[in-house]
């Protein structure tokens, strides 16, 4: 009984039967009255007088189901608003709620209503706001992170310049690489908010090209070799034996292996372990990347991939550590290439594992 399309055709029906019964029940009443009984005994039995009792029978039941029928549509028209008022009621409810929620009030109550397809939308609302509400959350987040990330370099540049200005600072090769080091990280940010708005635009550029996937893997990977070494991690590389021929932008998936291999190196500790391989499956490459770093949760493994999501607890020290943002430019990247990328792990203190999947080249 609580579903929409049951209660419409319930309601539809009980109108038409208030209707019926209105009708049935004025003609009923009206028509004996409308009839001049009086007249039958001086019509007597003649033909004329019988067609003429006939005619004035025809008028009153024509009468008094004139009368009914009217009084049956009014009847019915009062049921008909009655349930029209009874089924808007909770719409409008929710198109309040929704308003509120336009408006950016993602904790406006939600009405609840009885139907079971309008229940759903409701709770589809509260979804929705809770959503909204968690990704503005983590907009206002970002604008506060960004601003740090950026006024670090902007006071180490201006320190720098103030003093070579001032004659402080001598203006060697090592102060300006100090103030170019800095300008290439706010380039990388840049870098990195820009790419960011091109994937969630679906607008990521993509340069393709013949390439051999375990190659582009083994660079990537094989250049982070020296930030291992300094950590005391060891980071073991398995290209595989076979070739993986792919076409694909190999700036691209070079940096998504990068930034794998990056995010294992802040999760592991000193003494750890990072591994790299490729490997073949069925139709599709596959770049395993795994580490016995701090693991992660069932509950974050797929938010982990939500733009500007950071486990709560996991931040590293490292002030360039990121920004919370490269996961999901690399899930961007590999489905741009009709690919994904998902993550797993045991749990907190288990290590993790990512798995990029690319399609070969013609299916071999």
């Amino acid at each position: 009984m609580n579903r929409l399309t049951t209660r419409l055709v319930l309601r539809h029906l009980l109108v038409v039967v208030i209707g019926a019964l209105v009708t049935y029940a004025v003609v009923r009443e009206l028509a004996p009255r409308l009839f001049d009984m009086s007249q039958l005994g001086r019509m007597g039995r003649g033909g004329g007088q019988g067609q003429a009792l006939r005619q004035q029978f025809a008028s009153a039941v024509d009468r008094a189901v004139l009368v009914g029928a009217l009084a049956g549509a009014v009847a019915a028209a009062l049921a008909g608003i009655v349930a029209a008022v009874r089924l808007v009621r909770p719409i409008n409810g929710l198109r309040a709620a929704s308003r509120s929620i336009a408006e950016g009030r993602y904790a406006a109550p939600i009405p609840k209503p009885r139907d079971r397809e309008l229940a759903e939308l409701a709770a589809d609302l509260g979804s929705l706001a809770n959503s909204l509400a968690d990704t503005e959350s983590r907009r206002l987040r970002l604008l506060g992170e960004v601003a740090h990330e950026m006024r670090t370099p902007l006071t180490v540049i201006d320190g720098y310049v103030e003093g070579m200005i001032d004659g402080v600072l001598p203006t060697t090769e090592t102060e300006l690489g100090q103030v170019s080091a800095e300008v290439r990280r706010l380039r990388r940010l840049a870098d990195d908010l820009s790419a960011l708005s091109r994937a969630d635009e679906g607008r990521l550029r993509l340069v393709l090209a013949d390439v051999d996937l375990h190659d582009v893997v083994r660079e990537a990977a094989t250049r982070l070799r020296g930030q291992a070494t300094e950590c005391d991690i060891e980071l073991t590389v398995d290209p595989g034996a076979t070739a993986l021929p792919a076409r694909v932008d190999a700036d691209r998936i070079a940096q998504v292996v990068t930034n794998l291999v990056g995010n294992a190196l802040r999760a592991v500790q000193s003494g750890g372990r990072i591994g790299v391989r490729c490997a073949r499956a069925g139709s599709d490459a596959v770049v395993v990347v795994t580490d016995s770093g701090a693991g992660i949760d069932a509950a974050d493994l797929e938010r982990i991939f939500e733009r500007f999501y950071r486990i709560p607890g996991h931040r590293p020290p490292d002030a360039a550590s990121g920004h919370g943002i490269g996961l999901t430019i690399s899930r961007a990247i590999a489905r741009a290439h009709r690919g994904d990328l998902v993550g797993a792990s045991p749990g907190p203190g288990r290590g993790a594992t990512f798995t990029l999947t690319v399609p070969l080249r013609d299916g071999r």
